[in-house]
């Protein structure tokens, strides 16, 4: 070990406590201590011990810890930020960019609300390092929301900066839609509508997420709850167009998404392609008059067709053996729900001799059961006074089931720019956004509940929320490698027998899960739990009995494994700042 002072610009010098090693046949130094805060006689007296001289103990001047608190998750958090430049594009270096960040770093580290976070951030309630690492001092609630209002002022610039990094002209982009739901009955944005999180009677916003092919969120934009999803797609248009200054992109949105009459009157009037799907109606129609015919699908599960009803468009027919194979046993107990279920109420009415049920009280019961299960198209139902019979729809069971597993991807966009598989391809790409989804909900990032009442917190909230999903991707790629994501995206393609087949995982990301060890013999991990293991790794504040002044900050030798994923993010947690 030795003392090593580092030149630090215009200020002063760092003083080190640094170590070499070898590794792979290199000398290699890592940095043990930060002197920097240290009196010089101190410092002096570690450099002779170093150099091989003694020093007498002194049993009333002992090295005192007076806190220790959770550092590695947060420095972690925090370097990838920094790393990606998402700091700079929150505005100059202030008190207020300051929170900004704290906010973001909190949201993925220990997500709570505002109240909370501010607790967590003071120096006297901390629950761990960040409000120390950034110099935040006393943090208070308002200071957050005052913050917050800033972050929503700056979302144009942020959202036009990491469409500049992450797209351009002739990129994939890839757009749905999800609904939180929120507490309390004030906000203007809370409507109720198609309730995703199964929450009955709960009020909810509508938001849209775009993002790059990779998964990379570029932008996020808060509806009112009760809004549709087609009538989304216009102002995503309008932020690609004007916003972004992107002339040709390929928007990649699902069957609900974009539908003909968003592609009539929102995409080809601002000349924008297109990935979406055929609704089922739309492929029964397809096979029905000729274009689509299952003899395509005897030695292949991929096929590329034309129909006058999509003239200028390419339309690639998929069949899917094993999820035909699932729609069908889906199908067939479902129908046998609701057959057990009908007949109990055909049992019933046979019983009701002396008062017999009316054919509006009958149908008042068969429709709570058909609309459960949604088999109604599949019975015939026969409702009288006194009398109820029903019967499978033999035809239009077969007919449908004939074209399980089959799904049709269409698109404008030439074979010459995406051949057939790379179409379906990218069609099958939005999975990135629905993990997005899951990530700002669920997860990691617990977006909902939402209790904000006021509009524009609500969709600040949900901005920051993007935000540190969007360190959070960058992390996941980084750590790919001690976390349960996929390591090898190419191996993994390799494995799958086409893209309309389910996906594969690599043969290391199968030996990883099944081990759950890593090629180098350490611990796997999701990113919650690595989280909990790198917050281990803490930030000591010490003084001396003497002279309590002077306060040195320690920090810990890290295991294999936190030193692993320091390594991995290229981060020096003990320079975090």
């Amino acid at each position: 070990m030795y003392i090593e002072i580092v030149p630090n610009r215009g200020s002063r010098p760092a003083i080190l406590l640094r170590e070499s090693y070898r590794e792979d046949g290199k000398i290699k130094k890592r940095t043990l201590l930060n002197l920097t805060d240290v009196p010089t006689p101190i410092v002096e007296g570690f450099r002779a011990v170093l150099k091989g001289g003694k020093v007498q103990a002194n049993a009333e001047d002992p090295i005192v810890i007076r806190r220790s608190l959770p550092h590695g998750h947060v420095a972690a958090v925090l370097g990838v930020l920094r790393q990606s430049g998402l700091d700079r594009l929150l505005g100059p270096e202030s008190r207020t960019r300051s929170l900004a960040i704290a906010m973001i770093v909190q949201r993925l580290v220990a997500p709570a609300s505002k109240l909370a976070t501010a607790r967590r951030l003071d120096p006297e309630t901390a629950a761990d390092s960040l409000g120390a690492v950034l110099e935040l001092g006393a943090v208070d609630e308002n200071e957050l929301y005052a913050a917050l209002d800033a972050l929503l002022e700056r979302q144009d610039k942020i959202e036009t900066a990491l469409a500049r990094k992450h797209l351009h002209d002739g990129a994939l982009v890839l757009y749905d839609v999800s609904s939180s739901y929120l507490e309390g009955q004030c906000c203007p944005l809370a409507k109720r509508g198609y309730n995703r999180d199964g929450k009955k009677g709960k009020l909810q916003i509508v938001y849209g997420l775009l993002c790059a092919r990779d998964g990379t969120p570029i932008a996020v934009h808060v509806f009112e709850g009760d809004t549709g999803d087609p009538s989304t797609l216009a102002t995503q248009v309008d932020t690609i167009k004007q916003r972004f200054g992107l002339t040709r992109v390929v928007l990649v949105g699902d069957r609900g998404m974009i539908t003909q009459a968003r592609i009539d009157e929102t995409l080809r009037p601002a000349n924008l392609d297109w990935i979406t799907a055929l609704r089922a109606g739309d492929i029964q129609a397809l096979a029905e008059g000729g274009a689509l015919q299952m003899s395509l699908f005897d030695q292949r599960d991929m096929a590329s067709i034309t129909s006058p009803d999509y003239p200028g468009e390419r339309l690639v027919v998929c069949r899917n053996g094993e999820l035909a194979r699932l729609r069908a046993r889906k199908r067939e107990a479902l129908l046998l729900a609701t057959e057990g279920e009908l007949s109990r109420i055909v049992r019933a009415v046979a019983r009701r001799k002396s008062k017999p049920l009316s054919a509006a009280q009958i149908g008042v019961r068969v429709g709570k059961v058909v609309c459960h299960y949604k088999m109604a198209k599949h019975f015939a139902l026969d409702i009288e006074d006194g009398g109820f019979a029903f019967r499978r729809k033999t035809e239009e069971i077969a007919r449908e089931a004939a074209l399980d597993g089959v799904y049709v991807v269409r698109s404008p966009v030439p074979a010459e720019d995406l051949d057939d598989a790379e179409l379906v391809g990218a069609y099958k790409s939005l999975s990135q956004v629905e993990r997005a989804f899951r990530c700002l909900k669920t997860i990691d990032l617990h977006l909902r509940p939402i209790f904000h009442w006021n509009a524009r917190r609500v969709r600040a909230h949900v901005l920051l929320c993007m935000l540190a999903f969007y360190v959070e991707h960058h992390l996941r790629e980084k750590l790919a490698p001690i976390l349960f994501d996929e390591t090898d995206p190419e191996a993994a393609a390799a494995a799958r027998a086409s893209v309309v087949a389910k996906a594969q995982r690599s043969a290391a990301a199968k030996a990883k899960d099944a081990s759950k060890r890593t090629s180098d013999d350490l611990p796997v991990h999701s990113l919650r739990t690595l989280f909990d293991d790198l917050a281990t790794f803490t930030r000591m504040e010490a003084t001396t009995t003497a002279n309590e002044s002077y306060v040195l900050t320690l920090y810990p030798r890290p295991t294999p494994l936190q030193k692993r994923a320091f390594d991995l993010l290229g981060v020096n947690a003990e320079r975090s700042q």
